[in-house]
């Protein structure tokens, strides 16, 4: 076993050394990067003064410190060196090999264990013995040739760097958010010292909404404290992954491709999303697309028989020409001249027979989707005669099928086609199937055991591949041996097409892709938001980062429950917690020690896997731990070819997650409708970091639902995912403090992401003030001081100039920030609204609320959609609060018409309040109203009958009008004379 006490540098892989003091060598003090002191001084001469990792800028005094140092110490640090070197690949996991070694030591290990590891290692050195002696080593290499093995100047480059923003940028916006901070607190001092007593009741309930809105704002801002800027170089990937004359390095990437319901995931948008995956720039035996089928749906099934065939015509085409994007659908809709840039003489002939050649294929794919809007009674049946395991798709067996790929396909050209794989994974009656990340794990597997590629990048089905160059810029970071090594994944902003330009909805989400996005990039990497997402399938499988320093132990005994779960300095875990973070450091050791020992049989690894509990961990498939074994990728040799499909339809079998760990520490994680966020939350609580990437061109660009009753249940379903996590064990608010992994910005922006519903309480009832305050001629704010304006005054100038400065560094337009803003408050009244109350209903009381897929396809008329109105209950709120403060508006002139020239001025307030509230809700009138003004009868009804009622009880009870004693009155009436 070797010494784990030194951490390993991430540029040249040896040890980092100790410094002149005879301490650790750090090179970030701020994010304790592991470099050697070797590499420091590269960075440093080349000009590179800053973190690669966190952008922070290098203390070039450790350079004076490491010239000081005794030559004595070098000899030292260089025999360290020669002691630890041929670490490999699975360097991350040397911290918790001397757990193994106690865990085999202990009383109550298994002796058969220890003696198989011992006679493994007797035979690992019998093999050095006998293997023959390796010639002199490089002093008899020509200098010649030395010179040539050398790499290219771009090959030493790293392969991505990190820009900070320009501190003329940075801080007067670090400046304002304080301002603005103290000014809240100011704010609110003032707000809270000055009750309103003739509406008491109205100023408490804006003083608790506001004190809400500034805890939502600093939960939203602060994660944006840091942000940062990144740039890729895929010609330094090639130079160092892709060199002439030497098999290509670059690794293998799976991609899976999910669908449900071919009738509301139109199967032509699934099929172009395939043929842009299968037409990518990257090497064809590298890439494998499996599509995940969760409706067993004969129609997705024959229009992939389609596609394989179109691809073996579309995929040399698009290399021939590179031509961008290579979904031929949105291609062939372009309004560009395609011919810019183009000099083959014979584009113009094959572009005009392809695009013939896909308009055949759109008849045939439309014709099977005609076929299949009427199931016979008989059900489906192939062609072959035999009928569709489908044809009941909760109660099927599991379907695998391979269309390209090893079969033997190849395109028109005779050239190799990447692999395309059918997967419908096996669903009965009685089982949990967790939608939407049980068959992304049901992927996981499926793909580890057919090709196991170390990276596996999500797709949604109507999400296609804009940039063919993606998956490089992907590798720039993943395999940056600086970078790449602590990555989890790697996020693409989400681009969409097909979107009105006004954006009215706020489909486009420009400002948390580009704004928030980039904050997170400066702490521990952005959210998963579910697609456009490379993983590293290691991080996938619940292993920590590499460089994560092992604790120490408290005695030689103890066992890795303690060792890896426990500090020194904190109190003890949770036992739940530190039995699970054990458990991943059993995987950890086992992992190292299978992959140091050689020369082992089918029997002696069948007994090791069951020794170290993976069947417990992974499922009963023996092939498929013994791909968790394998960073690097690819599918185990020792594995016989014949049995991979029988063992992959093993592998999604209904019943085989049962009693392991899949969804609850490894793969997708369960237990919310937005899988996405829980399964990044807990990658970064193991202490991973994720990488935002944005290159120039977009990589992915997918399809939005622009109906604004879409767009509302499509927002609901985030909302509830959301309150489910809140309420789940994996809450932000408490999970996940024991390890100290995850830092407290990057709390903040996940506890920001699982509270936002919340809001919407708070929100609707501030939305209802101003129409309150105009019907009974009250207000929240008593008359303003001097002191109290400037108060108000600084407040909307901090809010102003912050806005102002995000959309500087950004690039963020002003139309888009206010977009966000509107859709903010319509999404907060309704669809937010009503998953707080389904979130409990459900969390509390087990009372499920099942979501139909949001239809993504449009009308003929361009924008078709956007202007039909759907009947949903989550028009109603909006509805009423337009019409509230409607009402308000026009009750508070009539009353200040009555009241003369006095009544004007406390009017001013109150309107603008109750026009704040329109002016935020004026798109959701205009998607109500519709183009040719056709409203549902019921919305209106409703509407209208809530705000009467409301209106007529307010004016019965009156409840925050102070009670007048009527006895003064009747005495005051006495008195005159009349």
């Amino acid at each position: 076993m070797m010494d784990s006490g030194v951490p390993v540098c991430h540029t040249c892989g040896e040890q980092v050394g100790q410094n002149a003091n005879g301490e650790l060598f750090v090179a970030c003090h701020e994010c304790n990067f592991p470099m050697c002191k070797s590499c420091f001084e590269y960075e440093i001469k080349e000009g590179r003064k800053v973190c690669l990792r966190c952008g922070s800028p290098y203390n070039e005094n450790l350079l004076d410190d490491s010239e000081a140092k005794a030559p004595g110490n070098q000899s030292t640090m260089a025999s360290h060196l020669n002691n630890s070197q041929d670490v490999g690949i699975h360097a991350r996991h040397i911290s918790s090999v001397s757990t193994v070694d106690s865990e085999l030591n202990d009383e109550s290990g298994n002796p058969i264990w220890k003696n198989r590891v011992e006679s493994w290692k007797d035979k690992k050195n019998k093999k050095k013995k006998n293997a023959p002696k390796p010639e002199k080593e490089p002093a008899e290499i020509p200098p010649e040739q030395q010179m040539e093995e050398k790499p290219s100047a771009d090959a030493a480059e790293p392969l991505s760097i990190v820009f900070p923003l320009p501190r003329n940028k940075l801080t007067p916006y670090r400046t304002v958010i304080i301002m603005r901070l103290i000014i809240l607190g100011l704010f609110f001092h003032y707000r809270i010292t000055n009750p309103v007593d003739s509406a008491f009741g109205l100023w408490i309930t804006s003083v608790i909404c506001e004190i809400w809105f500034a805890f939502s704002w600093v939960l939203d801002q602060f994660p944006k404290w840091c942000p940062v800027n990144r740039e890729t170089y895929i010609d330094r990937l090639s130079a160092r992954y892709e060199r002439e004359g030497e098999p290509n390095q670059l690794a293998a990437v799976d991609f899976f491709v999910s669908t449900v319901d071919p009738l509301k995931e139109p199967p032509l948008i699934t099929a172009n999303t395939v043929l842009s995956i299968l037409a990518l720039d990257y090497p064809m035996d590298k890439v494998s697309c499996y599509v995940s089928d969760d409706g067993a749906s004969m129609l997705t099934f024959e229009s992939l028989v389609e596609t394989a065939d179109f691809a073996r015509k579309w995929v040399p085409f698009c290399k021939k020409f590179s031509i961008e994007p290579r979904a031929p659908e949105f291609y062939f809709s372009q309004k560009i001249d395609y011919l810019k840039d183009k000099v083959q003489p014979s584009f113009v002939k094959e572009r005009r027979a392809m695009k013939r050649d896909y308009e055949e294929y759109k008849v045939r794919i439309n014709a099977l989707v005609a076929k299949a809007q009427k199931m016979p009674e008989e059900g489906w049946t192939m062609q072959d005669g035999t009928p569709w395991p489908g044809n009941n798709p909760r109660d099927h067996p599991g379907m695998i099928q391979v269309f390209l790929g090893n079969t033997g396909a190849c395109d028109v050209e005779g050239n190799e086609l990447p692999r395309l794989v059918y997967v419908s994974r096996e669903k009965r009656p009685g089982y949990q199937h967790h939608k939407k990340a049980g068959a992304e794990n049901a992927l996981v597997r499926v793909s580890a055991v057919l090709t196991n590629a170390p990276y596996i990048l999500n797709l949604d089905c109507d999400h296609y591949v804009n940039n063919s160059k993606a998956v490089r810029e992907a590798m720039c970071i993943l395999m940056d041996p600086q970078v790449g090594r602590d990555v989890c994944f790697v996020q693409f902003p989400q681009r969409f097409d097909g979107i009105d330009k006004s954006d009215r909805y706020a489909n486009r989400n420009v400002v948390f892709f580009d704004v928030n996005m980039k904050g997170l990039d400066g702490i521990q990497g952005p959210v998963y938001v579910g697609t456009g997402c490379v993983f590293n399938r290691q991080a996938l499988y619940g292993y920590g980062p590499p460089s994560m320093p092992s604790l120490p132990k408290s005695s030689p005994s103890s066992s890795c429950f303690s060792c890896c779960c426990l500090s020194k300095k904190k109190p003890a875990k949770d036992p739940a917690e530190v039995y699970r973070d054990a458990k991943r450091e059993d995987l950890n050791a086992a992992i190292f020690n299978l992959t140091e020992i050689d020369n082992y049989d089918e029997y002696e690894r069948s007994m090791l896997i069951s020794q170290m509990s993976f069947e417990k961990t992974f499922g009963l498939s023996s092939v498929f731990i013994e791909s968790t074994l394998m960073p690097n990728g690819g599918v185990p040799e020792s594995v016989n070819p014949s049995i991979l499909i029988k063992e992959a339809i093993h592998v999604i079998s209904c019943g085989y997650e049962e009693k392991t760990e899949w969804g609850k520490e490894i793969g997708w994680i369960y237990g919310s409708i937005t899988e996405d966020i829980l399964t990044g939350f807990k990658m970064h609580c193991r202490g991973w970091r994720s990488i935002y990437c944005m290159p120039l061109r977009p990589c992915f660009k997918g399809s939005a639902p622009i109906n604004l009753s879409d767009r509302l249940h499509q927002v609901l379903r985030w909302a509830l995912g959301s309150v489910e996590i809140f309420l789940s064990r994996h809450c932000p608010l408490w999970y996940g403090f024991g390890g100290g992994r995850l830092k407290w910005l990057q709390r903040l922006a996940y506890i920001n992401t699982i509270v936002y519903p919340f809001t919407s309480l708070p929100l609707i009832a501030y939305c209802t003030l101003p129409a309150i305050c105009l019907l009974t001629g009250k207000f929240i704010i008593p008359t303003l001081s001097n002191l109290a304006s400037m108060l108000f005054l600084g407040l909307f100038i901090s809010i102003i100039v912050t806005a102002v400065l995000e959309l500087r560094w950004s690039g963020v337009s002003i139309e888009d920030l206010w977009r966000n803003e509107q859709f903010w408050v319509i999404g907060g009244v309704s669809a937010h609204l009503f998953a707080v109350f389904q979130g409990l209903l459900k969390m509390l009381a087990g009372i499920d609320t099942n979501f139909t897929v949001t239809a993504k396809a449009a009308d003929d008329t361009e924008f078709g959609e956007l202007y039909m109105v759907k009947w949903t209950t989550l028009l109603i709120p909006p509805t009423t609060l337009i019409i509230l403060n409607m009402v308000g508006v026009v009750a508070g002139f009539s009353d200040a018409l009555n009241k003369g020239y006095e009544a004007w001025g406390p009017l001013f307030g109150k309107v603008f309040f109750a026009f704040w509230v329109i002016l935020h809700l004026y798109p959701f009138l205009k998607g109500l109203m519709g183009r040719q003004n056709r409203t549902p009868t019921i919305v209106v009804l409703w509407s209208v009958l809530l705000a009467s009622v409301f209106s007529l009880v307010w004016v019965k009870i009156n409840p925050f009008v102070s009670n007048v004693d009527s006895s003064a009155i009747a005495q005051t009436c006495i008195s005159i004379d009349c």
